[in-house]
């Protein structure tokens, strides 16, 4: 296993987001019902990507952007399904935990899906909590809205 740090235009990081793509599709059962996060999942903007390479290729990644001063938002983590649990996504949230620090975030804030549950478990298991769902997510029933503070 190889960390590598990169930023949004890395074409592997964009293939791994389309992956990502298609399993939220198919799990949500239709694209159209997933559509209106697809304005809050460009790769515009992102700065900041960790990518877990095997033998060369890219298998897993996880990224954060800038939400408001302080505050980083945690995006687009994914793991290819033969190369799950495997501990890729916690090694991807402690790299981006320590870049947020590193460049003076405060605070970690991330969206993830109601459907997601393993999502869920290993972001609470790192210590982040449930809070109301922050713009643009306010209405949307499908998402689960979670933060965490980070030591200073």
């Amino acid at each position: 296993m190889e960390i590598l740090f990169t930023d949004g235009s890395d074409k592997r990081f964009a293939d791994l987001c389309n992956e990502l793509d298609d399993y939220l599709n198919l799990l949500a059962g239709e694209k159209n019902l997933r559509e209106k996060y697809n304005q809050y999942n460009t790769l515009k903007n992102i700065y900041d990507v960790v990518l877990v390479l095997e033998d060369g290729k890219a298998v897993a990644c996880g990224s954060f952007k800038e939400y408001a001063p302080g505050v980083a938002e945690i995006k687009r983590v994914f793991t290819k399904e033969p190369f799950r649990n495997r501990g890729y996504s916690k090694t991807i949230l402690s790299a981006l935990e320590k870049r947020a620090l590193d460049k003076g975030y405060k605070k970690l804030i991330l969206e993830t899906g109601i459907l997601l549950k393993d999502a869920h478990n290993l972001y609470l298991s790192f210590g982040f909590h449930i809070i109301e769902n922050y713009p643009p997510y306010t209405d949307m029933l499908e998402s689960i809205c979670m933060e965490k503070n980070l030591p200073f």
